[in-house]
């Protein structure tokens, strides 16, 4: 049996024989003697693009010859924390990514850690909802989940161990850019109030999520307030869960419109 196929027994399956093996290889973290843990990292790139006026996804923009997801997928097939990969992505895409995947997967020796593609959402929260349900076929509820944009092709692997450092005694980690500029509450015409920017944080991902509280708090939200989500911290938040702040990184930003996509290929050179 191949590494990979063991990932996708489930843990009462698993003989102690083949534990041994999961930790020889590295792919299993051990806490205890009895319990060992993976973790998972989702990328989102179901995205279409629309605001950054291009005619293709953005996440699919090439550069030198690569699409934009690639540089984000070096960095987690790179990184040895992360022992698995689903990428959320459209069927018409699937075909065009997979020769990326497996290349970048040979480069690195990290041939094994795709698991597989989940299907797009209504929006992103519902795409994030499906790679979760993909993902509890092979994991377990005390496993790791790390969520990250296709389009935030600058993460770093040292922000990535700081999401798995501050993870610890907690339910999620959430990496945040402190608040610069001063902030307004308004109600569309006029100034209402203001507000105190030391409490105001930017989000980033990769955010990063205990799989089953996640999941079950992503649940609760069915069938439509999860439509109504927009930051992959909104349903740990709304199920109580306990996320801590991590430290972001300027350089880690989201390529939303034209003009990020331009800072894009600048950055490229």
């Amino acid at each position: 049996m191949t590494i990979g196929e063991m990932i996708c027994l489930p843990r009462n399956l698993r003989n102690k024989k083949e534990e041994k093996v999961f930790a020889h290889h590295g792919i299993w973290k051990m806490k205890d003697e009895e319990k060992v843990f993976v973790n998972i990292a989702v990328i989102l790139s179901g995205g279409t693009g629309s605001r950054a006026g291009s005619c293709i996804p953005k996440q699919y923009v090439e550069v030198k010859g690569r699409p934009m997801i690639c540089f984000c997928m070096e960095t987690l097939f790179a990184h040895k924390k992360i022992d698995a990969v689903q990428i959320v992505a459209d069927e018409a895409w699937r075909a065009y990514i997979l020769p990326y995947v497996y290349r970048i997967g040979k480069r690195l020796g990290a041939q094994g850690k795709f698991r597989g593609f989940s299907a797009p959402g209504e929006n992103r929260q519902l795409s994030i909802y499906h790679a979760l349900t993909d993902i509890r076929k092979y994991a377990g509820g005390d496993d790791a989940v790390l969520v990250h944009d296709a389009a935030r092709p600058f993460v770093k692997s040292r922000q990535i161990d700081r999401c798995f450092i501050d993870l610890k005694g907690h339910d999620g980690v959430l990496p945040v850019l402190p608040m610069k500029d001063t902030v307004y509450m308004a109600d569309g015409e006029r100034i209402c109030s203001l507000l105190d920017r030391k409490r105001i944080y930017i989000g980033q991902a990769p955010e990063l999520f205990l799989l089953e509280k996640y999941y079950e708090a992503n649940r609760a939200l069915l069938p439509d307030r999860i439509l109504a989500v927009n930051g992959s911290t909104e349903p740990a938040v709304m199920a109580h869960m306990d996320i801590c702040l991590s430290e972001g990184d300027e350089e880690n930003y989201k390529v939303t419109t034209a003009g990020d996509l331009e800072r894009f290929k600048r950055a490229i050179g």
